[in-house]
């Protein structure tokens, strides 16, 4: 996508349960010179850990997968996050997992959001939103459509695995 080759850095997410899968995104973004940054909670604080390798992660919290490493803190504002989701309309709103560190760190954050889902985790409508759950600005799907959140207009992005 435009979004993802403008970028010079992803802000990405090591897969856990049935998420979309992007370790070879991310090792594509590595190998191309951009900067990897992926989550690690720190109490109630979740941050953006640069990565300079995949394999230098293990289980953190609730064992979902984590930098080793505390440090450096990511500090792209530009950067293009990727996030998971359990479930996304075509507006860009999330059901999250609960813990709303996503829904802390998206409004602070200027750069662009994309939710990366399977086809069965969109829904028209999410009748119920937690006042937590922050949108994010395209929903693309595994089939390679997405839906942009504002304006609202197609759009196709590459197809994620």
């Amino acid at each position: 996508s435009p979004l993802y080759e403008a970028a010079q850095s992803v802000y990405g997410y090591l897969p856990y349960n049935q998420e979309v899968r992007t370790l070879e995104l991310l090792q594509a973004a590595l190998d191309s010179g951009k900067g990897v940054a992926v989550p690690k909670v720190f109490g109630d604080t979740m941050r953006f850990i640069w990565l300079t390798s995949l394999q230098d992660v293990a289980p953190g919290y609730c064992g979902i997968p984590e930098p080793l490493a505390d440090s450096p803190e990511a500090d792209d504002p530009h950067a293009l996050v990727l996030m998971p989701g359990l479930a996304f309309d075509p507006a860009g709103h999330r059901v999250g997992y609960g813990g709303g560190f996503y829904d802390t760190f998206l409004p602070a954050f200027p750069g662009a959001s994309i939710g990366l889902i399977r086809a069965c985790q969109l829904v028209e409508r999410l009748a119920v939103r937690d006042v937590h759950d922050a949108p994010v600005n395209i929903v693309a799907l595994e089939q390679g459509s997405a839906y942009v959140a504002e304006p609202v207009e197609r759009a196709v992005l590459g197809r994620w695995s």
